[in-house]
């Protein structure tokens, strides 16, 4: 499962717009996993006891664990223990673990935190499309 995960898996950090929080933003880590055929995203579930399944509608199934306590206790532990052998995945996967550090310890919650977390973004996933820029997260986090 975790050389699947290594071609086919995903580590990203999602910020979210949000009114009903002190913040302007929720922050939130998710790793992710697609495929054409089901069955071994079922397996994925089945193992690390947490996330949900969903299909898109070209038929594409996800398998997506995006709560912090699932993350922490069921996929860190995982692929700790089974680790990448691609240079990409281990180093997204290294800066998804400090990113989850510095959501554990509540620093998300601070400007400088926020900050911290952009720097360590830049680094993921080629630096990726992002829905929201650095400057737009930044402008809109009140102190």
């Amino acid at each position: 499962m975790a050389g699947f995960a290594d071609g086919e898996g995903s580590f990203h950090v999602v910020f979210r717009p949000r009114k009903d929080y002190i913040q302007p933003w929720k922050v939130s880590l998710c790793f992710n996993i697609s495929q054409n055929e089901k069955e071994i995203l079922t397996q994925f579930k089945r193992y690390m006891d947490c996330g949900t399944m969903r299909q898109r509608d070209d038929g594409i199934w996800y398998f997506e664990v995006n709560n912090f306590n699932a993350i922490r206790n069921n996929v860190v532990p995982f692929f700790d223990k089974f680790r990448f052998r691609s240079a990409k995945k281990k180093r997204d996967y290294s800066k998804f673990k400090q990113i989850a550090s510095i959501i554990a310890d509540g620093r998300h919650l601070q400007k400088e935190g926020i900050e911290e977390i952009l720097k360590i973004r830049k680094e993921m996933n080629g630096g990726g499309k992002r829905k929201y820029g650095d400057k737009e997260i930044l402008d809109r986090f009140e102190v």
